[in-house]
């Protein structure tokens, strides 16, 4: 599986699958340092392990953004780098990160089998697109693999499937009149724009969540379990509930690896909604190196926020539930137009 995997990376990044093992192998070896030390030794190397992992996404995803607006700002020259984005680096980066900080925090040991932490790592159906997967959830599973049972089959084969009809029959079909409205907003009428961004609202969830479905699929045909990454977010009554539910497991990550690490409601009120406010700005940069994604994650932290701390004074009621999904479906509905526009201009075009 480990070989199969790494091919199935060549056949989508070529090279960079070099770059692939490289992180994999340092990771093993960063994790067993920090297991082994203690103290300031251990936060150093700790910190050093994080920024080595981070490197590479840094470079390869954010480098020419950085070039761009250094150039904007300060009217220099440079020249942009001829990149080409290795496929799936987001999603590994963040499940390198978490694997690395979990072994900080003592709250996992080190892999101690080089081959396991590879599996981990290059596991073939959520390599490339997610669910990020923790280590403290797979590792474990490595050497013990649910045996093939008659039920499994049935439950894989069933998500396989819906996860592909999903895709193939609903998120594929939206997309042909979602890319005609966004890439010539100002050529449709506002009516037309708005059933574009309907139909993106759709496009976008059956999409990623149609992959979920089919990755957590062929994990069960190998034995091995993954988490749920969807779970019916636009039944959300506020946007709270909302990011409990969608992308579950990239908003877990941010919610344990960057807010509760910034202090999250332990430093102050103020302190609690401006570490909010970051997390999403971080969440909505990872997605892109766009000012579009930027302020896409604004608003979402800004709306957490809001609902923070309003949420005490809402009556439990059926209508302020109704209240609550309407205006939250039109909120996120709202902010995906910034997340598909073509550039952040692009997004105020009708």
């Amino acid at each position: 599986l480990v070989a199969f995997s790494l091919f199935f990376y060549y056949k989508s990044s070529g090279p960079f699958l070099a770059l692939f093992i490289t992180q994999v192998t340092f990771d093993y070896i960063f994790a067993h340092w920090i297991q082994k030390k203690d103290g300031f030794t251990k936060k150093l190397i700790g910190i050093i392990a994080i920024l080595f992992s981070l490197s590479f996404l840094l470079y390869f995803k954010y480098a020419n953004f950085f070039i761009e607006n250094t150039n904007s700002l300060l009217l220099t020259h440079f020249e942009l780098i001829d990149l080409f984005l290795p496929i799936g680096i987001s999603f590994y980066t963040f499940q390198s990160i978490s694997y690395l900080v979990d072994v900080y925090r003592g709250e996992i040991k080190a892999s101690s089998n080089f081959l396991d932490y590879a599996f981990y790592m290059t596991f073939f159906p959520h390599l490339v697109a997610g669910p990020i997967v923790r280590a403290s959830d797979f590792l474990g599973q490595v050497n013990h693999p649910n045996r093939p049972t008659a039920l499994v089959f049935k439950e894989s084969f069933v998500r396989i499937i819906l996860g592909l009809i999903k895709k193939l029959f609903i998120a594929d079909y939206l997309a042909k009149y979602v890319d005609m409205v966004f890439a010539t907003p100002s050529f449709y009428s506002g009516g037309e724009n708005l059933l574009g961004v309907l139909a993106y609202t759709f496009q976008i969830y059956f999409d990623f969540s149609g992959y979920s479905d089919i990755a957590i699929g062929l994990a069960l045909l190998v034995g091995y379990r993954l988490k749920e990454n969807f779970e019916n977010p636009y039944n959300s009554t506020n946007i709270t509930f909302f990011w409990r539910k969608w992308h579950i497991s990239l908003s877990s990550w941010l919610r344990d690896y960057v807010y509760i690490p910034l202090g999250g409601n332990r430093k102050g009120e103020f302190n609690t909604y401006l570490f909010l406010l970051l997390t999403m700005l971080i969440g909505g940069f990872w997605h892109g190196a766009s000012w579009k994604f930027v302020f896409w994650g604004f608003a979402h932290g800004l709306a957490l926020g809001v609902h923070k701390l309003i949420k005490n004074y809402l009556p439990d009621h059926f209508l302020m539930k109704g209240i609550g999904w309407l205006s939250t479906f039109s909120f996120v509905s709202f902010c995906w137009i910034f997340f598909r526009a073509t550039s952040f201009g692009s997004a105020f075009a009708s």
